[in-house]
């Protein structure tokens, strides 16, 4: 039985989907079965609405203060599901701060403009931008949208900006110093905060 949250290094995860666009050449999935306290984060069937609730139902959120859309998929893949937990989390415990790990390709993958419902009931969005460029970007990610994926990302980007206060964009530190720096500045000009994450690490 796969899981659909989970926790790992304190942080509280949601495993919605395990369906992605992309196959990026770092992704954490190719280590394993799981990570953190997770025995298995495979689903052999999508998880329902009513799969996720049961386990929101049953989770002890007591001394949980953010809890983290981001597992072995691409959240958005799962978009009617993500923003229907959110809304159902606000409703149970209010408090609770809502980040969305994502790629940033939510328009493609749901075919319509996401940003503006997604930053309505997520608190925190944190976008992989992984490569300063499409070409490399392409190259890295490995996803199904080849020369529309990064410009799409960048303008999801940026109409995050303009709903939600709290906007990231990361790299993994497997590109050059130079391609960090670039990447630095991209995200500036987006006006997002900027991450460095670590491949060691698996965040």
């Amino acid at each position: 039985m796969s899981e659909i949250i989970y926790t790992l290094e304190g942080g509280t995860y949601f495993n919605i989907t395990n369906k992605c666009p992309c196959n990026c050449a770092f992704c954490i999935r190719s280590k394993g079965e799981a990570v953190g306290d997770a025995k298995r984060l495979w689903h052999d069937v999508e998880p329902t609405l009513d799969d996720i609730k049961n386990a929101v139902d049953n989770y002890d959120f007591s001394n949980v203060e953010e809890v983290i859309f981001c597992g072995y998929g691409e959240p958005t893949n799962a978009y009617d599901n993500l923003i229907a937990t959110a809304k159902y989390l606000k409703e149970i415990k209010p408090s609770l701060k809502l980040r969305l790990n994502t790629n940033g390709l939510s328009d493609l993958i749901n075919e319509k403009e996401t940003a503006k419902e997604i930053c309505s009931v997520i608190d925190i969005v944190s976008i992989s931008l992984n490569d300063p460029t499409s070409e490399k970007y392409d190259k890295i990610t490995r996803n199904i949208f080849p020369g529309k994926a990064f410009d799409a990302m960048i303008k999801f980007t940026k109409e995050c900006v303009k709903y939600c206060d709290n906007v990231v964009m990361s790299v993994v530190d497997v590109i050059s110093k130079d391609d960090i720096e670039k990447s630095r500045q991209i995200c500036e000009e987006c006006g997002a905060k900027f991450r460095v994450r670590s491949f060691a690490k698996g965040r």
